[in-house]
């Protein structure tokens, strides 16, 4: 093979691992840009992941917003709501409960992670208290009442009527030993 030969097998040889690492380096970097980019948009629906001190502001009487709940598990898990719905008048606080059995004979660790649709409304729909919060530890059988405290911000875009929070339950590690 002549010297020009092998040269260009060099040559191309360095670009694909330069396109590699490109391709690479472009892959790691998604993850913190799609949390960035949903930060700034309000896509996605991510609730604040801890409590948040509110104000309440003056409360939009004339004004209600349905907020309807939807549960998912994951796992050996009840997972329930009393209240599947609620009309809320914004700026004005309320309550919703949960309960959580785990139904196996062993403990377990849960963590509930939240969403918010429309993605627009998460920014608006403000927690001050969530069991989404921590994780949650569980002996076997054990069930627990678990409440949310939220207020709808009284800014929420005048289109949005209704929001959906959802959550979805599921154990974090099944050998988990309680204090």
């Amino acid at each position: 093979m002549s010297q020009s030969g092998n040269s260009e097998n060099r040559r191309t040889t360095t670009q694909l691992l330069l396109v590699a690492a490109g391709a690479f380096g472009f892959a790691f970097l998604l993850v913190p840009l799609y949390d960035v980019i949903c930060d700034v948009t309000g896509l996605n629906g991510k609730t604040n992941s801890s409590a948040v001190a509110y104000a309440e502001q003056a409360v939009q009487s004339d004004r209600r917003v349905r907020v309807e709940f939807v549960l998912s598990t994951q796992g050996q898990w009840e997972f329930t709501a009393p209240v599947m719905r609620m009309e809320v008048q914004p700026g004005k606080m309320y309550s919703a409960d949960f309960f959580a059995k785990n139904l196996t004979q062993h403990p377990q660790v849960a963590q509930a992670v939240p969403s918010v649709s429309p993605g627009l409304a998460a920014k608006y729909f403000i927690k001050t208290e969530c069991f989404c919060f921590d994780q949650q530890q569980f002996t076997a059988g054990e069930g627990k009442e678990m409440p949310v405290r939220f207020v709808v911000d009284p800014d929420l875009p005048a289109g949005i009527e209704t929001i959906t929070l959802s959550y979805t339950f599921y154990s974090i590690d099944r050998t988990a030993s309680l204090n």
